[in-house]
């Protein structure tokens, strides 16, 4: 399962930006989509996680850090994950791992990273 990863750059305090990550490769079903994010001060942390699917109810989890400026989306169509971060802060300042958790077509649990985009929040 390969990921690609999009979005993320420079922003000031207040800011917005948008990532998306798009998983490819042999899948049968995607069960769970999110991100980590690590840097300076901050240990690995799970940002946001989406689960469900074309037929399955969908569930969001976030960072208490996050709620209520960033969201997660996922176009099943397109087997794609959206992470809005709104109102950014220089906390947010990381680099942000998107990583999936599929089913294969042998029906088998694959878990895939990406490499990373950075996010820098200043001014």
């Amino acid at each position: 399962v390969q990921l690609q990863a999009s979005g993320g750059g420079l922003v000031q305090p207040g800011g917005a930006l948008r990532l998306s990550c798009t998983a490819s490769g042999n899948i049968s079903s995607i069960n769970i989509m999110g991100w980590y994010r690590q840097g300076p001060g901050i240990e690995r942390e799970l940002v946001a996680a989406i689960t469900g699917g074309a037929f399955k109810r969908e569930h969001t989890d976030y960072a208490d850090s996050v709620k209520g400026r960033f969201t997660v989306s996922r176009d099943n169509a397109k087997n794609t994950a959206y992470l809005q971060m709104n109102n950014l802060k220089p906390e947010d300042t990381a680099l942000y791992v998107c990583t999936v958790a599929v089913t294969n077509t042998r029906n088998k649990p694959v878990a895939s990273w990406g490499q990373g985009t950075q996010v820098t929040v200043s001014s």
